[in-house]
């Protein structure tokens, strides 16, 4: 599934149809290029793969347990004090020794330990999923966000030039008798409302564009409208069935469970024997002090030993019964949080999907509105020209064509962002389902078989360095005048 593509769901609506219609420049950006840098550059998405690839090694971690242990000692003694009757005793010794343990059997202990973090890497792996997803949504509405804004601050600003124009109308016809003071104030009132509602609108614009730099780094340009999402379902139905099936945090639930399930075995681990083989080595020289160094007597002394080891339990202070009952709780909290998942995921689907048809409607609702608000307002100014209709007429039908026209705005911003969470819910919103080629994707399994197989104590990676970038250095450039005199209404 490629984003941007061809497929739709049986809704039959394209969302390409929706986008705002501005004209954009040939160096726009792209949605595609806001989530590509997002998906190589947002802190939130690589703060959380190096956290899966510390998850990770806690299979290694656990493997190391039922790993030979081999441990070595040195050592040189200086005798200051010697027993009186030691006629033997040496002035002084080197000596050094080495170990070598090699567990047999511990319970099951290793194996469940092993199960658990390979579940737990898979719990990972899928809240990193369930982050791609957020993150991407936290793109698309913030492009979306700029889009409308800048949107709604071009309707405001040509709302105040239409009612400076009225008002310079109202005037010139006071001037000439043909319209009362009233009037004139009437106009003067309406384009000071309409100079704030500018000044709100480049505020609320200045916002967005922070939140668009937050997420995806750098400031939006010129922003091309956004593409037809792809794979939107027909019906609730299908929306609650696919992500039921592909959501990650369901997956995330899942995975969790059953990790709680090996974390009881790990527990009753305890109560079982453990057996392992050792040997050992000792080596000592009393560098000729042994005996005052008399003849025939060994300066030198070598022992070896091997053997088995077993550790029985047989009463620990029902330590491990507690918990084995405590693994046991912490199984039914993981399976409660999967109902739990699965509930959400679920009001999710449908709330996405009940949003996204919502949106639809009003735009169609509102684009209803806006033409018979053109109409409106054309015949209004058409009878003000005869005489019928005053100019709180005219202002009224101006304002109600400015508010059909910013709901429209808003309306496809909504359905644009309520189809990209339904993706998001249905487990499609990850750079694979995207299509995303701005560079080679991050394989979350690709660190794992790297580690999986390293067993040496001194091997470890180059110290980590930022991945994602400050915007401490992105220039501020806001869409309100700054130093700029809030003009007074007109006189």
């Amino acid at each position: 599934m490629t984003f941007g593509g061809a497929a739709f769901g049986r809704l039959g609506v394209s969302l390409a149809a929706i986008t705002l219609a501005t004209a954009v420049p040939a160096w726009a950006d792209t949605l595609r290029d806001a989530l590509t840098q997002a998906y190589a550059s947002n802190p939130t998405l690589t703060g959380t793969r190096a956290g899966l690839r510390a998850t990770d090694e806690n299979v290694g971690i656990a493997r190391a347990q039922g790993l030979p242990d081999v441990s070595a000692n040195a050592s040189y003694n200086e005798f200051v004090k010697r027993s009186a009757n030691a006629f033997t005793f040496p002035k002084r010794s080197v000596g050094g020794s080495a170990t070598v343990t090699v567990p047999l059997y511990q319970g099951g202990f290793v194996r469940e330990s092993i199960r658990a973090a390979k579940a737990r890497v898979g719990q990972e792996r899928a809240s990193l999923q369930a982050t791609e997803g957020d993150v991407f949504t936290a793109v698309v509405s913030a492009y979306m966000d700029v889009i409308r804004d800048t949107a709604i601050v071009d309707l405001n600003s040509s709302n105040v030039k239409v009612l400076e124009t009225d008002l310079q109308a109202s005037r010139d016809r006071f001037e000439v008798g043909d319209l009362t003071r009233t009037d004139v104030a009437q106009s003067e009132a309406r384009l000071a409302g309409a100079r704030a509602n500018l000044r709100v609108a480049q505020a609320s614009l200045d916002n967005s564009r922070q939140t668009y730099l937050q997420v995806v780094g750098k400031f939006p340009d010129r922003l091309d409208p956004p593409p037809a999402l792809p794979g939107l379902p027909g019906s609730s139905d299908d929306a609650v069935d696919l992500a039921i099936a592909n959501n990650p945090d369901l997956a995330a639930a899942k995975q969790a469970a059953k990790a709680a399930e090996y974390d009881i075995g790990v527990a009753e681990a305890a109560r079982m024997p453990r057996i392992s083989a050792f040997g050992t080595g000792d080596y000592v020289d009393y560098r000729g002090t042994l005996a005052g160094g008399a003849t025939g007597v060994k300066q030198i002394d070598k022992t070896a030993t091997v053997g088995f080891q077993a550790q029985i339990p047989i009463y620990q202070g029902g330590e491990p019964g507690a918990r084995v009952r405590q693994a046991q709780a912490r199984k039914g909290q993981a399976i409660e949080a999967q109902t739990a998942a699965e509930r959400a995921v679920i009001a999710q689907a449908r709330i996405a999907f009940s949003r996204y048809q919502s949106f639809l409607e009003v735009i169609d609702s509102s684009q209803a509105a806006v033409s018979a608000n053109e109409l409106a307002l054309e015949g209004t100014r058409a009878e003000q020209s005869v005489g019928t209709r005053n100019v709180l007429d005219v202002l009224n039908a101006e304002q109600e064509l400015l508010n059909s026209r910013s709901t429209l705005v808003s309306a496809k911003r909504d359905a644009y962002v309520a189809g990209f969470a339904l993706l998001a819910a249905m487990g499609r919103a990850q750079a694979k389902d995207l299509g995303l080629d701005g560079g080679s994707l991050y394989d979350p399994i690709a660190n794992y078989k790297r580690v999986h197989g390293r067993i040496w104590d001194w091997d470890s990676d180059p110290r980590p360095k930022p991945v994602a970038t400050s915007t401490r250095a992105e220039p501020s450039v806001s869409a309100v005048p700054v130093h700029r005199p809030v003009e007074s209404p007109a006189k």
